[in-house]
């Protein structure tokens, strides 16, 4: 079947905008995942129905199967459902209740509960995907029991993954960038610094990861909440942890626990999944390096690992560790049954949301959303010293577009690269940190983006929620990063961007402090009211 090509035309933005715009609009994520991807394959397909179903049929399969098992995919939700039940035996043998009462009495406030799910945040920066379910069910029972909503548990653990994994070295999202840096220093003939010291000289110059990071963590200690967060929060102090109307949302489970759980009944399951994670990416990325001849580093490991394999294998281990120590609460037959269906069911709605979004991606791709997005900058004819602010826009528009950031790093890095070679060589690092930022803003604020999925499946949260509360923060941290490389491109020099990104966030903070007056105690009566 012969698709319609709609490169370098506007017709490719449609298919995203619909579904993007309708998830906003009606909050309701299925429906307008949906809306997309037939809005998109009507276009493919020069609205020929049967080519339609039969476009549409084939992308839905190979999420699945695509020349033998997509293990892409189908080993992300493998994971996904060895968590959800992981987390449900966790809560049978009453390890999430005795967490939460061993922290009550050493975390004594809401700011506390959530600093303390943001230095998990920090801690657990292997991967992204990993990050934010395992913070998520680790910080949950704590906030949880503070009256902390599950919006804004959703908002510190997003805020936290990828900002820490792109500034990370040592992470997947770290190798991942480093290859790609790597070459296109060697495209352009740049020998003066290698991949690895370009990346760590760049993340001074990611304004939005450096700010984001600052933010969360503002936002945690201060009990920050601006715009729909407010709202949330204040329901969440009355109680209502997420909005009830909308049903229970992923990664809810609700069973009988056992009185005689201990701390170690949450921290030991969730240890073996940390460690077993860790060695599995150690040693698929050696595995890889031995294929390829080459010697072992930490690092090169990181770079050649297969993240997907590497999350499986870790949720075994940690599935078959968390069974063993089952055994010790005698659970009868139909309570592991119960606890292996409802952890299966409690992730269904996260799963069917990537899929969607899966395909959505796919059908982007064909659109080519990003290669007409990335076009646009490139025939640009502009001063080279606003070509990072440019970027910036343009890498968070198409991460919001195409739901991805480590697509937008794909198709932008090297364009960048170009554009600062045509340019001014002396902006080239400044340029592709403006692409990583960018990249993590737009990922941010999509709701197609399955980091953010996978976010309000770990804090269990409704996903529109999420997407709709965090949108404010993210967006205001965009605008300091914007008049960074504002201040960049007139001074010429990096150190003054950053400077004046750091004035604008400290008056940020300001601002969001008065708008939260209501979090104050004086404050709160006339809230209420």
């Amino acid at each position: 079947m012969d698709l319609i090509s709609y490169d370098q035309s506007f017709l490719s933005l449609l298919a995203p905008a619909v579904a993007i715009v309708l998830a906003i609009v009606t909050r309701h994520v299925l429906l307008s995942l949906g809306a997309g991807i037939i809005t998109g394959s009507l276009l493919l397909t020069n609205f020929n129905l049967m080519n339609t179903l039969e476009y549409l049929a084939k992308g839905f399969l190979e999420v699945f199967w695509e020349d033998g098992l997509n293990t892409g995919s189908v080993f992300i939700l493998l994971f996904l459902m060895m968590l959800g039940i992981i987390t449900t035996l966790i809560d049978v043998s009453g390890g999430a209740r005795a967490f939460g009462e061993w922290a009550r009495q050493r975390v004594k406030s809401r700011q506390g509960s959530q600093l303390l799910t943001v230095l998990l945040g920090f801690i657990i920066f292997i991967d992204d995907y990993f990050n934010a379910l395992a913070v998520g069910n680790i910080g949950r029972p704590l906030t949880d029991r503070h009256g902390v909503s599950r919006a804004k548990l959703a908002y510190l653990i997003d805020s936290t993954a990828a900002p820490v994994c792109v500034i990370t070295p040592i992470s997947s999202w770290g190798a991942y960038i480093i290859a790609l840096i790597g070459s296109i220093l060697v495209a352009h003939e740049i020998t003066d610094i290698s991949a690895i010291s370009a990346f760590v000289t760049m993340i001074p110059m990611n304004l939005y990861a450096v700010f984001a990071l600052a933010m969360v963590i503002c936002t945690a200690a201060m009990d920050l909440n601006v715009g729909p967060m407010r709202i949330h929060e204040r329901r969440a102090k009355a109680g209502e942890l997420y909005d009830s109307k909308k049903g229970t949302p992923p990664g809810s489970v609700a069973m009988n626990s056992s009185e005689k759980g201990t701390v170690a009944d949450l921290v030991l399951p969730v240890l073996s999944l940390v460690v077993a994670t860790t060695v599995s990416l150690i040693w698929t990325g050696a595995s890889a390096l031995e294929e390829a001849g080459a010697a072992f580093s930490v690092l090169g490991a990181f770079e050649n690992t297969n993240v997907v394999n590497s999350l499986v294998y870790g949720g075994l281990v940690g599935l078959l560790f968390t069974g063993l120590r089952m055994t010790r609460h005698k659970l009868d037959a139909a309570t592991w049954v119960n606890a292996i269906v409802e952890g299966t069911k409690s992730m269904l709605p996260a799963i069917y949301i990537l899929i969607m979004a899966w395909v959505l991606v796919d059908v982007i791709g064909s659109l080519e959303t990003g290669e007409f997005l990335a076009g646009l900058v490139k025939s640009s004819d502009i001063d080279p010293g606003y070509l990072p602010l440019i970027v910036f826009v343009v890498s968070g528009a198409m991460a919001f577009a195409t739901g991805t950031s480590w697509g937008t790093f794909g198709i932008m890095l090297p364009i960048a690269g170009d554009m600062a070679a045509a340019a001014d060589i002396a902006m080239m690092l400044p340029i592709l940190a403006s692409v990583l930022a960018g990249a993590v803003f737009g990922d941010h604020c999509s709701p197609i983006s399955d980091t953010t999925i996978l976010s309000s499946t770990g804090a269990s949260c409704h996903h529109i929620d999420h997407v709709v509360t965090q949108l404010p923060y993210a967006i205001s941290v965009a605008l300091v990063a914007i008049v960074g490389y504002l201040v960049m491109g007139i001074t010429d020099s990096e150190a003054t961007g950053f400077l004046a990104s750091g004035v604008a966030f400290v008056a940020l903070i300001l601002l969001f402090r008065k708008l939260s007056g209501c979090n104050q105690p004086k404050a709160l009566e006339q809230c209420r009211h």
